[in-house]
């Protein structure tokens, strides 16, 4: 039997996927069973790393997802649109689907995968989180049993690659962008990244499989590094912490409601995801009765992705080669409710903040005063030096309401001693 694959898109993950394809030789004999039938481009006259018949590349990628004889569909191309359009006409045409889009998924899932529902096709998705690293369909077969209480991770590399560098360098934010960016880690356009908007695309596809609801982008609250100083890297390593740029989904403690948010987050050094460097990824998992799990590895990258990408077209043939023609439901995305969302004013947290001050006494007992009033509890106050002739004080806080912090912050900034709060973090 053989099951001919259309891929859409031949660009840094396309390219792997074919090779990857090609190569079968000591790898799942099933591959050898899937035939590469098109490959949509968007000009044929680029030069390519893989040769393939000119019969088989194609500019008309509409032919490809209508075309009756392609039984999956590869799309690889990224972007909202033509991506969406092509996944949903594809679908129309009973095709089954893999992507590596998650900027499609987190915004369009609910009516891509109602429409995939109704055609009984699958659409899968392991790529779109995490790179190479296999937490898609753990989290919809082995942890399915579990009661998950929170996912939290490190799924972006260039962020991830920032704050390694800016905590091993000593440097600040802009200056390791630009060498990221010399190096091929960051885009010339970085902000989908730095801003935290392609993490808040993963956690919405994690919270959802974690939750077994659907998950409104909207409803993520996102926070980037720009922000992030080389003084407050300096000052979390001297607490014991680590920067980390931390996409978080958490069910609040007895309640149905979640907390989903993306920001840069103090980490504990003795914490599991301290530890993790570079452009690497991970992912924990924690739940009962499991307790934690976690998920390392390459976030990005061709064979990485590529990696992902083969195995769900290799799920889906296995389940063809059965004969089957209902999906089966531990690899389907079948829930219809959509999960509520906690404002962001009541997730209970902690604060790390960085006050600049004038150097008079009695500036500490007046925070102190402002932190109370508000229900603020201090773990710890600590006045570092002068900058600028202005003193500089950390403090740290207790688990606290965020919006009672943040009434106590703005008390705290019409205080004549105070002259700015450049720093504000939070705290795992």
């Amino acid at each position: 039997m053989v099951f001919k694959v259309g891929i859409l898109g031949l660009g840094t993950v396309g390219t792997g996927t074919v090779q990857l394809l090609l190569d079968a030789t000591g790898r799942h004999p099933l591959l050898q069973e899937l035939e590469i039938y098109r490959v949509g481009v968007q000009s044929l006259d680029k030069s390519r790393a893989v040769d393939l018949p000119q019969d088989v590349v194609t500019t008309d990628l509409e032919a490809i997802v209508s075309d009756p004889a392609v039984d999956i569909v590869v799309e690889l191309i990224g972007g909202i649109e033509p991506a969406r359009s092509l996944i949903l006409k594809a679908i129309s045409h009973k095709k089954h689907v893999v992507t590596a889009n998650k900027a499609v998924i987190a915004r369009y899932g609910d009516e891509i995968f109602t429409a995939a529902n109704a055609a009984g096709v699958y659409v899968m998705l392991e790529a779109a989180v995490g790179g190479g690293i296999p937490v898609i369909q753990p989290l919809k077969q082995s942890l399915s049993v579990n009661r998950i209480t929170a996912v939290t991770g490190i799924v972006n590399g260039t962020t991830n690659y920032i704050l390694t560098a800016m905590h091993q360098q000593g440097s600040d934010f802009a200056d390791v962008l630009a060498e990221a960016q010399k190096l091929g880690y960051a885009e010339a356009d970085p902000t989908a990244d730095v801003d935290g908007l392609d993490a808040a695309d993963k956690i919405a596809i994690l919270a959802s499989l974690a939750f077994g609801g659907r998950i409104k982008l909207q409803d993520v609250y996102c926070e980037g590094i720009r922000n992030v100083s080389g003084a407050d890297i300096a000052y979390a390593q001297k607490l014991g912490f680590v920067i980390k740029l931390l996409a978080i989904a958490k069910r609040i403690p007895n309640s149905s409601n979640l907390s989903l948010r993306v920001h840069p987050t103090l980490v504990p050094q003795n914490h599991p995801l301290a530890s993790i460097n570079g452009v690497y990824n991970a992912i924990l998992v924690e739940g009962e009765p499991i307790g934690q799990v976690m998920f390392f590895g390459p976030g990005a990258g061709a064979g990485a992705t590529a990696s992902a990408v083969v195995s769900d077209i290799l799920a889906i043939a296995a389940v063809l080669k059965t004969g089957t023609n209902k999906p089966q439901p531990l690899l389907t995305c079948s829930h219809q409710d959509y999960c509520v969302a906690s404002p962001m004013h009541d997730v209970i947290t902690r604060f790390y903040a960085r006050f600049l001050t004038q150097d008079h006494p009695g500036v500490i007992g007046k925070l102190g005063t402002c932190f109370g009033k508000y229900k603020v509890s201090l773990e710890s106050v600590v006045q570092t030096g002068i900058r600028d002739n202005l003193a500089e004080i950390v403090v740290v806080t207790h688990d606290v309401r965020e919006g009672d912090f943040h009434a106590s912050l703005e008390e705290i900034r019409t205080l004549e001693a105070i002259s700015s709060v450049p720093s504000l973090l939070r705290v795992l």
